[in-house]
């Protein structure tokens, strides 16, 4: 058991302490994509939260015991050494048998998540207890060969890393000349049009509603979007889920190259995230609580340049202040929608603006294509390490 090849963590009241400061790491501190520690705080003795009580150390590895199947992982660094932990973490300090980078590759496998899921107790928010993640068991072969097999782990992925800052860096050259084309209007504002709304220059409609009571006609299952499959403008299609449709009802929330599809919300940071349909699918209808936007006057404005001037801050700050919010949740409606409030540059400044993004997209394509192949590579590498075939 993991428990028999682990050292006990230290734990201490910061409140009681006269220190003035100290390094907190919570939960949200670990990158869940990254499994780093990426925002750790420096915080008043006197304002310590109340899980603020695991003294950590460095090549400590942390593991969230709550939502196991996000898998929030992380290694202790250097510089947040002797820094405190919540007690949402169980900290796992390894012992003389065990090494620490085996160890975080092993926590952070299928297996290990897989059990942890299993294991979860609470339907709303799924947990386990620091008892049963020191309960589970692991395959433990010589502490030269956890070595080399996390060496191997280790270079693996560290081109996974490489690779994601270059998506990263194309994320921000693209962002860069969006920026830069909007920043062009000081130059140039008497050719720039401030004067139309959203629904000036496209149809827009809301989709299929689930549930609804089935129209008494013949039905086929298709292929429709829902909100989890669009993203911040790019479409996430490895879940596509069906829904009964009438032949009516699909031609008339069916998808066409170029539709803007947009989040009407939940999380605030739902609201006006959206991405270009490109007839990913032979064919695919969407859902109500997706907006469908068609632009209707292309001589005016490109469905890039609207893609990209509605997921803008801008943009994001007029649905924050026209949506309906709740505890935690906010949405938008069809009129809001509408009256969205447009700053579009002459049409050859937006078709410059689109040729350059897509050569930004091309090689952004080509890098999703190498970190899914190294993605591949790794699972792998872990699944034959863990099976004693590395």
């Amino acid at each position: 058991m993991l428990r028999d090849l682990v050292k006990p963590v230290t734990t201490w009241n910061p409140r009681r302490s006269r220190d003035g400061w100290f390094h907190y790491v919570d939960l949200s501190a670990v990158n869940q994509d990254r499994k780093v520690i990426t925002e750790a705080r420096s915080t008043p003795t006197g304002e310590a939260p109340s899980r603020a009580r695991q003294l950590v150390r460095a090549g400590d590895v942390l593991v969230s015991t709550v939502r196991p199947n996000l898998n929030g992982v992380a290694v202790v660094p250097e510089e947040l050494d002797g820094a405190t932990a919540s007690t949402g973490f169980c900290v796992l300090r390894p012992g003389p048998e065990l090494s620490g980078r085996f160890l975080f590759h092993w926590v952070r496998s299928p297996n290990f998540v897989s059990d942890m899921v299993r294991k979860a107790t609470g339907a709303s928010y799924p947990a386990v207890s620091d008892r049963i993640i020191h309960d589970s068991s692991l395959p433990l072969p010589p502490i030269h060969d956890q070595r080399r097999i996390a060496e191997v782990l280790d270079r693996a992925d560290e081109l996974r890393a490489k690779r994601q800052e270059a998506l990263a860096q194309l994320d921000d050259l693209a962002r860069s000349i969006f920026l830069g084309l909007i920043e062009s209007r000081d130059s140039n504002a008497g050719d720039w049009d401030d004067s139309l709304h959203l629904a000036d220059v496209a149809d827009i409609s809301s989709g299929i509603t689930k549930g609804r009571k089935p129209p008494i006609a013949a039905l086929r299952s298709v292929p429709y979007l829902a909100v989890l499959n669009v993203q911040d403008k790019y479409l996430d299609l490895s879940l596509v889920k069906h829904i009964d449709a009438t032949e009516a009802e699909i031609e008339r929330y069916r998808l066409r190259k170029d539709d803007l599809l947009l989040t009407e919300g939940g999380d605030p940071d739902k609201l006006g995230r959206g991405s270009l349909w490109n007839g990913e699918l032979p064919e695919a209808i969407h859902q109500n609580h997706i907006f469908r936007v068609r632009v209707t006057r292309p001589e005016v404005v490109s469905p890039v340049y609207l893609n990209w001037l509605v997921s803008s801050d801008a943009g994001k700050r007029y649905f924050l202040r026209s949506a309906k919010q709740t505890t935690g949740i906010a949405s938008i409606n069809m009129t809001q929608l509408r009256q969205f409030p447009l700053l579009l540059p002459p049409i050859e400044m937006q078709r410059d603006f689109v040729s350059r993004v897509e050569a930004v997209e091309q090689l952004k394509a080509q890098a999703r294509r190498g970190l899914a192949e190294l993605d591949a590579l790794f699972a792998s590498l872990q699944n034959r390490a863990f099976r004693g075939l590395l």
